[in-house]
């Protein structure tokens, strides 16, 4: 479930059929309890790859591929640079509760950093942003190359990272180290990553007054659409669009509730259900059918559905701004080497001296 829950957070829909994303989610988080401190998850695709947490402290493979496609160094190297991140971000929540006047409670540090690479057009786009307690913090405008401080407190951060070659450091990863890793994860992962799955489609209704819930999964990938339609052209009145969410076992379900209460008992067969994936021609279309929708009023199978589908729901409602300010943490260096090494985050003391100069 916390593993489903972070990557609620960074399930980001894909603009086109064609465009590609490597993203890492840095979490970091004080007086919670039940959860880990720091969690790090890297995502190809909107697909977990590579996870850790401050409890195991180790990075691990999510995908078989990459198993597969990786040595030992890499898993190392990997712990490494999360374990580094989590000893920075420990203290740049302290370092953040001094900006901020406080003393105790709980208090979340999150970033997020990676790329989209779109393969028919090349062009590739870039997010790198701090977010601490809810609200955005400061973040990198990679077109102009500079900093933008969302609060009061991050302008002394904002000075000092401009006035360094941070930013030169951080357009480099974006447009040039990030792609390249991404291409290679594709190629790497294409038998899974590249893959098309259709999904299993249901109706499901919780009580006789309850929307009629059109709900799909099991597919991959997630960029998809699903509507409701009447007499073939799509309606939005008394329709209700559900998250993508993703699955254990790395595909995804989403749902879309059509309130019955304007609906005529004779106009049923007039509705359907339709849900169209990227890359396939053909919809999937499920008739508004009264034979076909699972009620099963009273017992516990569609309630429990629905019931975590809710859960993780009010979740992603609670983070969806963090989901737009969260971002990378500006310590990423590059050096070109014959064999380049993965982006690899500065060392604890400088990400310190980054969140809270010393001048």
């Amino acid at each position: 479930m916390k593993i489903l829950i972070f990557l609620s957070l960074l399930g980001l829909k894909l603009a086109a059929a064609v465009t590609h994303s490597l993203k890492y989610f840095y979490y970091a988080s004080s007086q919670i309890p039940n959860i880990p401190e720091f969690v790090a998850v890297g995502l190809v695709d909107g697909v977990q790859v590579v996870y850790y947490d401050s409890e195991t402290r180790k990075a691990k493979p999510k995908q078989d591929w990459i198993s597969r496609t990786t040595g030992p160094q890499y898993w190392e190297r990997e712990t490494g640079r999360f374990s580094g991140a989590q000893q920075a971000f420990k203290a740049n929540i302290e370092a953040a509760k001094q900006r901020f006047n406080q003393t105790g409670g709980v208090h979340i540090f999150q970033t997020v950093y990676g790329c989209e690479w779109d393969e028919g057009s090349t062009e590739v786009s870039g997010i790198y942003q701090f977010g601490y307690d809810g609200e955005v913090f400061i973040s990198f405008d990679l077109e102009e190359q500079t900093w933008i401080s969302a609060r009061q407190q991050a302008v002394i951060t904002k000075h000092k990272w401009d006035s360094q070659a941070i930013s030169a450091q951080k357009k480099n990863y974006l447009t040039q180290v990030c792609p390249d890793w991404l291409k290679r994860y594709l190629s790497d992962g294409r038998s899974s990553l590249l893959r098309t799955v259709l999904p299993s489609v249901s109706l499901l209704q919780k009580t006789p007054s309850s929307p009629v819930s059109c709900h799909a999964t099991g597919f991959y990938p997630d960029r998809v659409s699903m509507f409701w339609r009447k007499d073939g052209e799509e309606i939005h009145e008394d329709v209700d669009h559900g998250e993508i969410l993703p699955n254990h076992d790395g595909t995804f379900q989403m749902r879309v509730d059509l309130k019955l209460s304007s609906v005529k008992p004779e106009d049923w067969s007039r509705y359907d259900c339709v849900f169209q994936i990227s890359g396939v021609k053909k919809d999937v279309i499920t008739k508004l059918d009264k034979a076909v929708i699972r009620t099963k009023w009273g017992k516990t199978e569609i309630k429990s559905n629905e019931s975590s589908m809710g859960m993780m729901i009010y979740i992603i409602i609670a983070v969806v701004v963090l989901l737009v300010l969260t971002g990378v943490i500006g310590f990423i260096i590059y050096r070109k080497k014959n064999v380049k090494p993965l982006p690899s985050p500065a060392n604890s003391s400088e990400v310190m001296e980054q969140l809270n100069p010393k001048t």
